[in-house]
């Protein structure tokens, strides 16, 4: 049999017809393509978490249920009883936990465009994806999606809040809406919740089958892949039963207790970084060409001068700047770039070579 009969037989179409998710080599770039929080910490808190971390016996497993870093996530957010709290390696292995627990036959609905993770995972799995695209506003469409919700009833909901690639906010209305359409779960998605002042979170005991999934990423703890939801214990029993044991490492466990019970620190970030996104919103807004869409995020996406989109992407890589080039996405997207905000000198180096783009 030949290598690729062999490969052909072995796995499920929906796996071969895939593409991996790519992730670009950032080296010797000034990186803001991936939302990160720029900012490193100071030798002081270094030396405090590293102190934190001297006791972890590394030839012991972890609590496999992360009890003491569960209850602070549970206080720092202000998760109150009832609700459960599951823990995930990223908000990723949250999204393939929940999908795993379907039915092979199960659909589940998100917008387009949103966060590519809902797609690739329920495509890898064979269920029915459904993307619903967004109206020309970015907003929802809510007709759209309620016919969706009636024709397919989705066994999942994901609603990313903000938004990405968009760094919208949703409808408040139009989201209460799909979830009271729905009989499945709806999943309100609030990776960007730091930047955002606006969360379901306190809506939890108002809708049985609403969960919130956070992730401490976008805070500033990437490295750490932590990712977390919350909802009724009755559903975090069931994704609990396929969690693999001991998902969360001793050090991410030690690291993010650390963290986020000093997260004060991380507050003045989250500020600083929503202060130089009015900035870079405003410079951006005041270029030839360019469209910046307002942003609830720690990321803008702006629109190039018709067809120019991958042009200009490329030019700023060879000024050593590297975002995100959404427009061969197409769609709401087309012609559309996406960069992160980052520390005050890396956002005027990005807005100094994108002047030098629009004017080769």
């Amino acid at each position: 049999m030949s290598k690729k009969n062999l490969i052909n037989s072995l796995f499920r179409p929906e796996v071969l017809a895939l593409s991996a998710y790519h992730v670009a080599d950032a080296a010797g770039f000034i990186k803001l393509d991936a939302m990160e929080n720029p900012y490193s910490w100071s030798e002081d808190f270094k030396q405090q978490w590293l102190a934190a971390l001297k006791d972890c016996e590394l030839n012991r497993y972890p609590d496999p249920e992360a009890r003491q870093l569960n209850a602070t996530i549970k206080r720092v957010n202000g998760i109150a009883e009832p609700f459960d709290v599951l823990l995930g390696n990223g908000s990723d292995e949250i999204i393939q936990l929940l999908l795993m627990a379907l039915p092979p036959t199960a659909s589940v609905l998100s917008t387009t465009p949103s966060f590519v993770m809902y797609k690739q995972i329920s495509d890898s799995l064979g269920l029915r994806y459904h993307g619903v695209p967004l109206a020309d506003s970015f907003d929802l469409d809510l007709p759209a999606m309620l016919a969706v919700i009636n024709q397919h009833q989705p066994s999942v909901i994901f609603i990313a809040y903000p938004n990405n690639p968009t760094s919208n906010l949703f409808s408040e209305a139009a989201i209460i809406a799909i979830i009271q359409a729905s009989n499945g779960l709806v999943v309100i998605d609030e990776a960007y919740a730091p930047f955002a002042d606006a969360s379901f979170m306190n809506r939890l005991g108002q809708y049985e089958n609403l969960l919130v999934m956070r992730t401490v990423s976008k805070l500033g703890l990437a490295g750490l892949r932590l990712g977390y939801i919350a909802g009724l214990p009755a559903i975090i029993e069931q994704l609990n039963k396929i969690r693999l044991p001991y998902n969360i490492n001793i050090l991410t466990q030690a690291s993010a207790e650390f963290a986020l019970s000093n997260h004060a620190v991380f507050d003045e970030q989250t500020q600083a970084i929503c202060t130089d996104r009015a900035l870079v919103f405003e410079q951006l807004n005041e270029l030839d060409g360019i469209t910046a869409y307002p942003s609830a995020a720690n990321f803008i996406l702006f629109k190039t001068p018709k067809g120019r989109a991958t042009e200009i992407f490329l030019s700023l890589k060879q000024q050593n700047v590297l975002i995100k080039n959404m427009s061969p996405q197409a769609g709401l997207l087309t012609d559309c770039l996406r960069v992160t905000i980052g520390k005050p000198e890396e956002n005027a180096a990005f807005l100094a070579a994108l002047r030098n783009s629009l004017e080769s």
